[in-house]
């Protein structure tokens, strides 16, 4: 009982470390996206270029290869981070870009013809969008955001390649140093319960937005 007592508490340290940069990315890499999506649906063709670039390169390479360039790349030019700020910039970059897309695409499948129902009412371009294209385009896109945030429950275990002791790490310690495989079942209920959690949390949001139906 005690073995299994400490062993979840050595895991349950990385699960803070993993939480750490799950909630970190999230609150950077949404509000960022959105911003992005709204500058790539109505800005110039030089900050479209821009965003399409960015979105490109990051959406065409894997995580872990931006977390290794960052990580061991950047000190080679003299800028160097904490593994956590690491992490943080990383998960924080590669998600923005995928948000980017989704709420992009979102926006753009609102009809049109509203901005001229909208404008025939007296609202501004502005209003019209804030109020009525927004809300509408990001009701849309939430099942694709509840699946990013899915996956990021499940990609915060790349941060075990640049040391980083998250619940992965954690888990690997002790299998390797104990030669059992019941640390990796342990592992495997925290990653479940979280993605539970997200799932129930989204729904929630989605039920907020149905009013747009």
């Amino acid at each position: 009982m005690d073995y299994y007592s400490s062993m979840l508490k050595f895991i349950l340290e990385g699960a803070g470390i993993t939480l750490k940069i799950y909630f970190v990315t999230l609150v950077l890499s949404i509000p960022i996206g959105m911003t992005l999506a709204v500058l790539r649906t109505n800005g110039n063709k030089l900050i479209c270029g821009i965003i399409d670039t960015y979105t490109w390169i990051i959406r065409g390479t894997p995580l872990l290869l931006q977390l290794y360039f960052i990580n061991f790349g950047l000190p080679v030019y003299g800028i160097a981070f904490q593994r956590m700020t690491v992490a943080y910039i990383g998960f924080t970059i590669n998600y923005a870009a995928y948000f980017t897309e989704i709420f992009r695409g979102g926006i753009e499948s609102i009809d049109k013809g509203q901005y001229e129902a909208a404008e025939t009412l007296g609202m501004s371009r502005t209003k019209t969008f804030m109020h009525i294209i927004l809300p509408q385009g990001v009701k849309r896109v939430l099942p694709s955001v509840t699946n990013e945030t899915i996956t990021l429950v499940k990609d915060t275990a790349l941060v075990a390649a640049i040391a980083l002791g998250d619940i992965l790490r954690q888990t690997k310690l002790i299998a390797s140093r104990e030669f059992v495989t019941d640390p990796y079942l342990v592992a495997a209920v925290l990653y479940l319960l979280m993605t539970l959690v997200v799932v129930r949390i989204f729904r929630r949001v989605e039920r907020r937005f149905s009013y747009f139906n």
